[in-house]
């Protein structure tokens, strides 16, 4: 159900994950969308995102309507059930108790996948497999990290993730491939990762730089997790990845019970990123700077 936002809600820097590892593990449907009390304030950042610029967020092949409408029907499913006191769906439209906002389906026939995105605080993103693997053939991409639908749209894996090290000039890209071709509508996967920004801004289609956007100290830092999952659409066989962002301050270690050891381990994640690593994550400059950050939030132990 609906809770109030936790600090750290995931931590995939806190030593049982590695930074440019698949680490999937099994998802259990009833998990599969998440909810806190930040909701109002995501969806207000989409509708804003929406109504400034739709094709720089929202993009789809006409022959995707199907696979779009499956999206949102297993949301139509889902969101009552495991949400009752926030969502109602009847008479061919759902309610939004914590907006306020009505939609009716009828007025999102040519764009399912779009209102699909206005009820939640994921992004969705549909991928279809091709002579050439799969390719990105919708999405609603609001909250992306560092990248940017309109760039990828139609692209393939290899393309998509070109500057990911390790992807495709190592054993990355043929791993998930496999991964891909493997999920089953009942077997659907998740997994983690974490940047560091200079804001806690939930669109950020640009390349990461920290160096014009930082000044000394914890309280200008943040640290973005973002919890994706991976599963298989019944009906049409494609595969829907969605997007959660979280965003915590640096100060917050402070406030956590396990903060001095969070931020330890965050600092041992950091310090072990090859050169490349450190490049796409946009923290070569600043990778020294912010590791004595977390020294300091860490005790003095980060090292």
């Amino acid at each position: 159900m609906t809770h109030a936002r936790t600090l750290f809600p995931h931590m995939p820097y806190d030593g049982s994950k590695q930074p440019f590892s698949v680490g999937l593990a099994p998802l259990d449907l009833d998990d599969w969308i998440e909810i806190d009390d930040r909701l109002p304030a995501y969806l207000a950042e989409k509708t804003r995102l929406f109504t400034a610029d739709e094709t720089a967020v929202f993009g789809a092949e006409p022959q995707t309507l199907d696979a779009q409408a499956e999206v949102l029907a297993l949301l139509l499913d889902h969101l009552p059930r495991h949400f009752p006191h926030l969502y109602t769906v009847e008479n061919g439209a759902i309610h939004i108790a914590a907006t306020g906002e009505t939609y009716r389906m009828a007025d999102f026939a040519d764009a399912p996948l779009k209102l699909a995105a206005l009820l939640v605080q994921e992004d969705l993103v549909i991928m279809r497999k091709g002579r050439d693997g799969y390719r990105l053939v919708a999405g609603a991409l609001c909250f992306p990290s560092s990248w940017s639908l309109r760039e990828k749209f139609g692209q393939g894996m290899p393309a998509i993730h070109d500057n990911v090290p390790g992807f495709n000039n190592g054993r990355m890209g043929a791993i998930v491939a496999r991964i891909f071709d493997n999920i089953s509508p009942g077997s659907p996967v998740w997994r983690l990762n974490w940047s560091i920004y200079g804001d806690d801004d939930l669109h950020h289609p640009f390349a990461k730089s920290l160096e014009a956007q930082v000044d000394q100290g914890a309280h200008d830092l943040f640290v973005r997790v973002e919890r994706q999952t991976l599963r298989r659409l019944p009906r049409s066989g494609d595969v829907l990845f969605t997007i959660r962002i979280h965003v915590d301050p640096f100060t917050a270690f402070a406030k956590h019970p396990e903060g001095p050891r969070l931020a330890a381990s965050l600092c041992r994640q950091l310090l072990a990123l090859d050169a490349a690593q450190l490049d796409y994550k946009g923290l070569t400059k600043e990778r020294d700077r912010i590791a004595a950050t977390l020294v300091d939030l860490a005790g003095g132990t980060g090292g």
